[in-house]
């Protein structure tokens, strides 16, 4: 695109300064590398090893980002903790008197305090505490709940009551779903619902195939409590049966059940400067579009919404930037990528030859949107200025879903009880393992841990020569494991976590990482401690591209407005010895340090590139 003249704004980046590909972590997965990238640290420095983490002593997974402590206190609410350690960069910054201006950043949730602002990224919970889970409504009785979803059959006819569905109420003996009532009814004329909302604001109009503006509701857990929520309605369709979408309720920025922004009015004073804003950390609306609850147009109808949204948040806080650090995520090129990769993709098992001729080129229509909001950022840049744009991962196709726990099955490693063989029924959190038995497991996007004695619950494992055995068992046993689908091999190497990380939180990571070859990728059933029918099989989820492979198979992308200093061969080289003449996503905060005049802290690793 840069060669044929598409992306002008970056072209002028690179021509005043240069352009790299981007070293990033291992695992290439979001909230580890913008960790890192934070840092300046390897994940062993601050944590993060992936989406999801498992917790030793019952073997489930669970959200790896944050977590919410019970107070001893019953009438006091739960606590928010961010999982993130290590000294962010803004931190550093603010403890020098800098300030920081620090929008949607992953690992954010609960903000750290900086002096300047934050509103808080990918971590953020919508208001039932899932990552994004909307609501489908329909008339035909058939439809059946699919993932991280919600489904409400509605009665005949076209003047409808229903509810809105919101946090539980878990103040109560018995947890039940909160409401807010609202009344629909259908205008054939006008091809479009109208909504009595029981919010703000009280009634909406909205055309088939199009989604409406943000409606706020209270949620009540009793006569002297309640929570507000944001939410917007996408029309499906009028006839011959009523369905629409109510996407994942959002903490309202203008009250949020727990902090989104430092200080905690600032996402309030942005809301009413801009308008309401999305503030769910994955803002867009993909498991819609994954359970068929809408089509390609209505899903990149709704990443337009919260591009749009980002954008005046992002030309509201240059207004008012004059020095200091500022830094703003778009992360709406990585859930389209997700989504429309297999429109570009012949060799995918989705690919649909009719709609690739509409669809097939979206990304790059995308990127070239993208381009055009550096417009006001190169206005706003002097010869003061250093000017990053960076992606933290690069991506590529998801073919083929590899379930490593069948793997692990299969190979005597992972026992199953009663004599069950591994099935799409097996369910989630390891319900039908014989801990007893099994050596390994594996959890998340693409870990696997040892059954040590001692560590996990019924651990049997002994570090030593017992566990070396599994180890070596399982790094030889995978790599380069072929498909006999396609004679491709499904993985490029096993690596071990003592050869990946180091620092004070590098013993909570997995034993192993599986690096997969580009293609390839862990089974969803997998990542969740459940087991897939088979070992391989088509990914035919719309989630058709992805990044968690050998991250050496997908860096990011760095543009920086000035000249660098060269690289080192220290600098140069990978933690697996791989040598590399490009910089790493953890040298980018001592840049940011040393171009402020910020001392580097002793704990970050990287090196300012300039």
């Amino acid at each position: 695109m840069l060669q044929r003249g598409e992306l002008p704004n970056l072209a002028r980046i690179r021509q005043h300064g240069f352009y790299s590909r981007l070293r990033t972590t291992y695992p290439a997965q979001t909230p580890v590398a913008w960790s890192s990238f934070a840092t300046g640290t390897n994940p062993g420095g601050h944590g993060v090893f992936d989406f999801i983490s498992r917790d030793p002593a019952t073997y489930l997974p669970d959200a790896a980002l944050s977590r919410f402590e019970r107070p001893k206190n019953a009438f006091s609410p739960p606590r928010v903790v961010n999982n993130r350690k290590g000294a962010p960069v803004w931190q550093t910054l603010s403890q020098a008197g800098v300030a920081s201006v620090v929008l949607r950043c992953p690992c954010t949730f609960p903000p750290d305090e900086v002096n300047g602002r934050m509103i808080a990224g990918v971590g953020v919970p919508d208001l039932r505490g899932s990552q994004s889970k909307g609501t489908f409504y329909t008339q035909d009785s058939s439809v059946q709940a699919q993932e991280s979803e919600q489904v409400v059959i509605l009665a005949a006819g076209s003047d409808l009551k229903t509810d809105v569905i919101g946090p539980r109420n878990t103040r109560q003996s018995s947890a039940t779903d909160t409401t807010c009532e609202i009344r629909v009814q259908a205008k054939k004329d006008s091809r479009s619902l109208v909504i009595e909302t029981g919010g703000t604001p009280a009634r909406i109009e909205v055309r088939e195939n199009s989604w409406s503006e943000w409606v706020r509701f209270k949620f009540k857990f009793s006569m002297l409590q309640s929570v507000m929520g944001i939410a917007r309605f996408y029309v499906r369709r009028i006839e011959p049966q009523i369905e629409f979408y109510v996407s994942a309720v959002n903490f309202d920025p203008a009250a949020p059940m727990f902090p989104i922004s430092s200080p905690p009015s600032y996402a309030k004073d942005a809301a009413e400067a801009i308008g309401l804003f999305s503030t769910l950390g994955m803002a867009e609306e993909h498991n819609g579009l994954n359970n068929g609850r809408f089509g390609e147009l209505a899903f990149l109808a709704d990443c337009e919404l919260v591009l749009d949204e980002r954008e005046r948040l992002m030309r509201f806080e240059l207004d008012h930037f004059s020095e200091g650090f500022f830094f703003l995520l778009y992360d709406t090129p990585d859930r389209v990528q997700h989504m429309l990769w297999r429109f570009r993709d012949p060799e995918h098992p989705g690919y649909e030859r009719e709609l690739a001729n509409e669809y097939g080129n979206l990304i790059e229509q995308h990127y070239a949107r993208c381009d055009k909001l550096l417009s006001p950022v190169l206005d706003k840049v002097d010869e003061n200025t250093l000017l990053m744009v960076l992606s933290d991962h690069g991506f590529n196709t998801f073919r083929r879903a590899f379930d490593t726990n069948t793997w692990l099955w299969q190979n005597g490693l992972l026992a199953l009880k009663n004599g069950r063989r591994p099935s799409d029924d097996s369910g989630e959190g390891f319900t039908s393992v014989d801990w007893s038995k099994s050596h390994a497991y594996a959890v998340g996007l693409g870990g696997i841990y040892l059954n040590f004695k001692g560590r996990e619950r019924e651990g049997i494992l002994e570090e030593g020569t017992e566990a070396d055995r599994v180890r070596n068992a399982i790094q030889s046993g995978l790599a380069g494991i072929v498909d006999a689908n396609c004679q491709k091999a499904a993985v490029r190497s096993v690596s071990r976590r003592e050869d990946l990380y180091s620092g004070p939180y590098a013993p909570n990571a997995p034993d192993l990482l599986v690096n997969f070859n580009p293609g390839f990728r862990v089974s969803w059933q997998s990542a969740v401690g459940g087991f897939a029918s088979s070992l391989i099989e088509d990914n035919m989820r719309k989630w058709s591209g992805d990044h968690i492979v050998d991250p050496d198979a997908v860096p990011g992308i760095l543009f920086v407005n000035q000249k660098p200093r060269p690289v080192s061969a220290k600098n140069a080289e990978t933690r697996t010895g791989h040598p590399r003449n490009f910089p790493s996503i953890i040298d980018l905060a001592p840049t940011i340090l040393n171009y402020l005049g910020v001392p580097v802290p002793k704990t970050m690793e990287g090196t300012s590139l300039l």
